[in-house]
């Protein structure tokens, strides 16, 4: 059995998502890098395991919140779920803030050339979030519908030009980390959002907007990451020995 040092960041914020913001307040990232154990992590860091290990402890204990449980999900909700709320937000702010970004640009550049950065930073994060998504809606996540299927019907592995589901998976997880890293830059260059004395109203709006989209980009994440990917690959392991 699993002691708490053991489990995984990941696994905490699966099995309870109030254990995020633990993590969040100890700059833990329990999204991209979830797969580390408690242990590991609050070696790194320096963290007190004991004090992290009880605050974790009376978090789970706490009963009657209305966080959804994601991980008693099927997977194939999951993956709509995660389509439609996730994926739709990204594809809808990013433009926006793209706009406000350049607007900063032009007002405030000259004294704050960070700005010039982080424009080009999010740029480049609007970008391979959508290439990524476009991957996850027309390859993935279609067959992992396709093995929930065939698990309901009690057939066997769906059939799949890219092999084990593991290879986009494994793909999808590279690219959450290289996106994931890029929002920590700028998180890092907009000293967390925190607004410069000499800033307007459209500056409070663009880090308030880029604080919300690393907050949902963590979210979305941490469903893929820790429970809708796992779960797949153990998903497709049960459906290929139905073949035997």
């Amino acid at each position: 059995m699993q002691t708490l040092k053991e489990k995984t960041i990941g696994e905490y914020v699966a099995e309870d998502f109030r254990t995020a913001a633990i993590f969040k307040k100890n700059k833990i990232d329990f999204c991209c890098r979830g797969n580390r154990s408690l242990e590991e992590v609050c070696e790194k860091k320096g963290i007190d395991i004991t004090k992290i290990s009880q605050e974790l402890e009376a978090t789970l204990q706490k009963s009657g919140d209305s966080t959804i449980d994601f991980n008693a999900w099927p997977l194939d909700l999951l993956a709509d779920y995660v389509e439609k709320t996730h994926h739709r937000y990204v594809e809808e702010k990013t433009g926006i803030i793209l706009q406000f970004l350049e607007k900063l640009c032009q007002v405030h550049g000259k004294n704050h050339p960070e700005l010039f950065e982080i424009n080009q930073i999010f740029t480049s994060v609007a970008q391979g979030l959508a290439a990524h998504m476009k991957k996850e809606e027309l390859i993935l996540f279609p067959f992992i519908r396709k093995m929930v299927q065939a698990s309901r019907k009690n057939e066997g592995l769906p059939e799949a030009k890219f092999g084990s589901v593991e290879n986009p998976i494994d793909m999808m997880e590279h690219e959450h980390t290289e996106e994931g890293d890029k929002l920590v830059r700028i998180a890092e260059l907009t000293n967390d959002y925190q607004m410069p004395a000499d800033g307007c109203n459209t500056y409070r709006v663009t880090f308030a907007m880029l604080e919300e989209f690393e907050q949902d980009l963590h979210k979305h994440i941490h469903l893929e990451n820790n429970i809708l990917f796992p779960k797949s690959i153990l998903l497709e392991k049960s459906l290929a020995t139905n073949l035997n």
